[in-house]
């Protein structure tokens, strides 16, 4: 079982990110969200950057399958 963390979708904002992720969620997959966006105090830079939606690699094509279906 592999522990190697990957980034499964980049979002333009945190808001749409965290709907991704509770969709995951649901389906009992765990992930997180990751911004560079200087802890919340520079949120423009979600814009730039992006925010990144991050799975175990064992879980990213369920995912990913998960997140197609549910239209994200």
């Amino acid at each position: 079982m592999s522990d190697e963390l990957v980034n499964i979708r980049m979002f333009s904002n945190e808001m749409d990110a965290s709907m991704a992720q509770q969709i995951l969620e649901q389906s009992e997959i765990s992930s997180f969200v990751s911004a560079d966006d200087a802890g919340g105090m520079e949120p423009h830079l979600q814009m730039s950057m992006g925010v990144r939606l991050v799975v175990n690699r064992k879980d990213a094509e369920r995912a990913l399958e998960i997140l197609k279906n549910a239209d994200v």
